[in-house]
């Protein structure tokens, strides 16, 4: 009470001053009291959710270690040599193989296990051995019920991180089990990552390992789960991991020191206590100012303030006209309205629209998507498509690099007006989503419907740009994707219409519509995969084989395997249906071993059908970059004991040009260990000539494409007969495929072709049919003076 009577006798300003540092004060006390209080319960918090993630952490990199040594006790038990020691029973190589095995890889121990995890042999001393057979059986036992094959044990008072793959001949036969030490070296890199401590107690009672000092050994013997402990002086926060699929018998602990976190915590404080000393200067100082200032206008002021953060801006500011500091102070006010009114326009423009070609941008044309699925959404749950048309240009960035970016800019420009001048095509519809993308939303088409204006858009770039007397010929990938059938939401559909577009470019196939086999993460896709992996498993792909003609003697001493797919619901798969997916996903070399396998297997039997036959296998790019490869195709010839010069590999020249070092060192391998080489589709590349220098290719393959075009284009026979003379020329034979009449035949005859493949002779034939049409047709061409082929 004094003090209020004391507090009448200044006036306004004073009282707000003292009332305000009052206020301040206290805030300031009680706010730092609480501060104090709650830093320590924070930090012990925020240790414990931190040591979560270190817990996962350390699990994950328990993983990425067991995969990489999951990786040498595969190695192992693919080993030829140790299969057949173990099949024949031989202990003593066995046990030679397991101990050369565990001392290259620095592994603690390897060993042999039956199928019902009993120890069989090991690369530890017998005497030792003997007394861990039960120890063995029972880790077995855990590491296969958990699944993913790994586990931490405590062997010897040394923890070992414990793989355990299958041996397989083919059927498994056992079990190879490897453990690969974990020193406290190791373990204290591990946690380096994560800034704690690691500590493992062992079945037994002892500290198996620990990144803390041996003196703390015993202590970390009464750790408990969540809890505090002292060690060595230091404070730490306990947490015992929850994962308890991979520690047989162990407790594994991780713990991080308090005092690590409580220091900065103690640097903010004093910052805020020297904070709070300086605002409360200033604040005392200000109030004092402003409360000299506290007048009508001042309060309009606020009040149109107020307005101007709900964003009305048109609104007339008070006080313009005065000559003292709230006239200053309502002028600024005016002039920052103005400011952020022009600025908030700025903004919306570069929000949706693109600056340089004048179109929407991305944001806007995905709003208009959106939009447009909802106007194409009717209240009965059936919808009218959507369809995105996304084009990239090509070698725009060698535009870029030769002619300037600023040329750049004006081509796209002049590609912008060039799409708004296809017929139907109106700005608001077009948009630049990218450096050198454009895309194209069309309402009530499918993709289907969508191709015949993608072929427009294809054609508008037919005819060359002229700009700054330079003129340019530009192109474009063309990618369509469609709302419903490709994609439910706005997002995932510009992405399938990107995957489309991309896949046009990479193949040069100029336009694609979108489909599951091409997005490696669809779940059709996945699917596929899954269904392609049990088809090989369960023999249900099929080899089928197409005949070639020896054209000069009349007969069949060679054919091209292909690939059939016979899926017990959908029935026989096109290849285009799954060989494509199959090198998107890299799962063609299995297919290609598997095709290798089979011809190999049957090669006696296809011999017996008319004599030696040659076979001819196409490989993909994901074969040529196997450095393996070559090896896998040795040990296939002799397992089945046929000779390398039975197989013909088809190779493109696509397939070379992914990556020609690799690709050239493979076919080099191939070719010294006697394989027959062929270039598939020649005369569709760039490099033909080129790397006939350096390949040691053996034959080429006319594409059908001109070998077809014989009957009735003069221009294709010259190409056909050129590349034929100069495959002569350089010692290498010429197969023409795409053969479809007898007139084609005789014209490749004359030409001195040397082989022939198409309908015209056979379709493609199952592996177990073609021997008895090789020999009805040799019966047939011995008869006939001029055999008609075509059966």
């Amino acid at each position: 009470m004094k003090l209020f009577r004391f507090m009448r006798r200044f006036g306004v300003g004073t009282k707000f001053v003292s009332m305000s540092i009052a206020i301040l004060l206290v805030i300031q006390s009680a706010s730092y009291l609480i501060t104090e209080r709650n830093i320590d319960e924070i930090v012990r918090q925020q240790v414990k959710e931190e040591l979560i993630t270190v817990d996962a952490n350390w699990w994950a990199l328990m993983e990425q270690r067991a995969a990489s040594l999951r990786q040498s006790a595969l190695v192992l038990a693919s080993d030829f040599g140790f299969r057949d020691a173990v099949l024949s029973g031989d202990t003593e190589t066995v046990r030679s193989v397991l101990d050369n095995s565990a001392g290259r890889v620095g592994a603690a121990f390897a060993a042999l296990l039956t199928v019902d995890h009993k120890l069989q042999a090991s690369s530890i001393d017998a005497f030792t051995e003997a007394g861990l057979v039960g120890f063995f059986q029972q880790t077995a036992s855990r590491l296969a019920s958990g699944g993913d094959g790994y586990a931490l044990i405590d062997f010897d008072d040394k923890l070992l991180v414990t793989v355990m793959v299958p041996l397989n001949a083919p059927v498994q036969v056992g079990w190879v089990m490897m453990a690969f030490p974990i020193t406290r070296e190791q373990v204290e890199e591990l946690v380096k990552v994560s800034r704690a401590d690691l500590a493992i107690i062992g079945p037994t009672g002892g500290v198996t390992v620990s990144s803390l000092p041996s003196g703390t050994y015993p202590a970390l013997l009464n750790l408990k789960d969540g809890g505090n402990a002292v060690l060595d002086g230091r404070e730490y926060v306990v947490r015992k991991s929850s994962d308890r699929s991979h520690s047989l018998g162990l407790e594994v602990y991780m713990l991080r020191p308090i005092d690590v976190f409580v220091e900065p915590f103690a640097r903010v404080e004093q910052a805020l206590l020297a904070l709070a000393a300086i605002a409360l200067v200033l604040f005392t100082a200000g109030s004092f100012i402003l409360a000299r200032r506290i007048t009508i206008p001042l309060r309009s002021l606020a009040k149109a303030s107020d307005q101007l953060s709900a964003g009305y801006y048109s609104m007339a500011l008070p006080a313009m006209r005065h000559r003292d500091e709230i006239g200053d102070l309502s002028r600024a006010f005016n002039h920052m309205r103005t400011s952020i009114q022009s600025q908030q326009d700025e903004i919306r423009a570069l929000a949706f629209w693109d600056r340089l070609t004048g179109l929407p941008n991305r944001v806007q044309f995905r709003d208009s998507i959106s939009a447009a699925i909802k106007r194409n959404t009717q209240e009965s749950g059936t919808s009218q498509p959507v369809t995105i048309v996304m084009l990239n240009l090509d070698r725009f960035k060698f535009v870029n690099n030769v002619l300037g970016y600023a040329f750049g800019d004006q081509l796209l420009i002049a590609v912008a007006e060039r799409l708004i001048s296809i017929p139907g095509v109106v700005r608001e519809n077009i948009a630049r989503v990218g450096g050198d993308e454009f895309a194209i939303v069309l309402e009530g088409v499918d993709s289907a419907g969508a191709l015949p204006f993608a072929k427009q858009v294809a054609q508008a770039f037919e005819a060359p740009m002229k700009m700054q007397d330079q003129t340019v010929d530009i192109s474009a990938g063309i990618g369509i994707a469609s709302w419903p059938s490709d994609a439910g939401d706005v997002d995932r559909l510009l992405s399938r219409a990107v995957i489309a577009m991309y896949v046009a470019k990479n193949k040069s196939t100029g336009i694609q519509i979108y489909h599951a086999a091409l997005d490696s993460s669809s779940p059709e896709t996945l699917s596929m995969l899954s269904e392609l992996r049990h088809a090989v498993e369960n023999n249900e792909l099929r080899v089928y084989l197409q005949p070639k003609l020896h054209i000069a003697s009349g007969t069949v001493s060679s054919a091209e395997a292909l690939v059939r797919w016979q899926h017990p619901v959908r029935g026989l798969v096109p290849p285009m249906q799954f060989i494509p997916f199959a090198e998107q996903t890299g799962y063609i070399r299995q297919m290609t071993l598997w095709m290798f396998e089979e011809v190999a297997r049957n090669m006696q039997l296809l011999n017996a059908g008319g004599g030696p036959l040659c076979v001819s296998v196409n490989l993909s790019t994901r074969d040529l970059l196997d450095q393996d490869f070559p090896d896998k195709l040795e040990d296939l010839m002799r397992k089945h004991g046929v000779a390398t010069e039975s197989f013909c590999l088809e190779i493109t020249e696509s397939a070379i040009m992914d990556d020609p070092d690799r690709a050239e060192a493979t076919l080099n391998r191939l070719s010294q260990r006697g394989f027959k080489l062929s270039i598939d589709d020649f005369g569709t590349g760039y490099s033909s000539l080129a790397y006939l220098k350096r390949l040691p290719v053996n034959e080429l393959k006319i594409d059908k494409s001109f070998v077809m075009g014989m009957d009735g284009d003069e221009s294709d026979s010259l190409i056909v007969k050129s590349t034929i003379e100069l495959a002569h020329n350089l010692g290498k034979t010429v197969v023409a495929e795409g053969v479809e009449n007898q007139v084609i035949t005789d014209k490749l005859r004359a030409l001195s072709c040397d082989e022939a493949q198409g309908y015209h002779l056979s379709r493609p034939l199952p592996l177990e049919q073609f021997n008895a049409w090789r020999l009805k047709f040799s019966e047939t061409a011995a008869v006939q003076t001029a055999p008609t082929f075509q059966i």
